[in-house]
């Protein structure tokens, strides 16, 4: 019986492994669907970061238009994800700890779209599939998701597309060693460049308001 579900998973393991390199040969439309694969939780082999640096490496002038595959990719599988746990409810959270999911719950009560728009940006290993069953199963508005994820990624695949740029395939190598720490900081300031422009929005609705109950009384 064992040797029957490593034969099967084993085999299961060399499909993806062969798909996953047939895809990589179609350029940016394989990139888009490895991210759109690998997002809506069917793992491939390398993944889409890696495939993203060796495709750029390659080249490097078809940077913009690899990083849009995979992001457009990526918000694509997200949103199935997404999809899936807002039907099925807090069952999809069943392989999440009480503790995680209370506290994922907490981050997106009080920072909405950023619980999602951070965590988006970080690489892998960073547990990122619990915070979009979360999405889906708090049911943060779905507008306001993708949007999370679509600028999170973009970040991300950007900021890989320029490694791979500067250092080639080692780039991968630079991500592990400081890709952390540089993704953050990009993190930080798009979560501070946002936040002024909802705040300034809010500012000028407010005063939209204010004027307008001014003439009417």
């Amino acid at each position: 019986m064992n040797r029957t579900i490593f034969i099967f998973l084993f085999g299961i393991k060399s499909s993806l492994e062969t798909m996953g390199e047939w895809l990589k040969t179609l350029g940016p439309m394989g990139l888009f669907a490895i991210s759109l694969v690998d997002s809506a939780g069917v793992p491939l082999p390398g993944g889409p970061d890696a495939v993203m640096i060796l495709l750029t490496a390659q080249r490097p002038w078809l940077m913009p238009l690899f990083a849009i595959a995979a992001t457009v990719g990526s918000t694509i599988g997200c949103a199935l994800m997404y999809l899936i746990a807002r039907r099925a409810g807090v069952i999809a959270l069943r392989r999440v700890s009480a503790e995680r999911r209370e506290r994922i719950e907490n981050l997106l009560g009080r920072y909405d779209m950023f619980a999602i728009m951070i965590p988006a940006i970080l690489p892998p290993p960073f547990p990122f599939k619990p915070f979009v069953l979360s999405a889906g199963v708090f049911k943060l508005k779905i507008s306001r998701f993708v949007t999370a994820i679509f600028i999170g990624r973009a970040a991300r695949f950007l900021i890989e597309g320029w490694l791979a740029v500067e250092f080639g395939e080692a780039a991968g190598d630079r991500i592990k060693q400081h890709g952390l720490k540089v993704l953050l900081a990009v993190g930080a300031i798009l979560l501070l460049v946002v936040a002024l422009k909802i705040y300034r929005t809010r500012r000028l609705d407010s005063l939209a308001a204010d004027e307008a109950q001014s003439r009417g009384e």
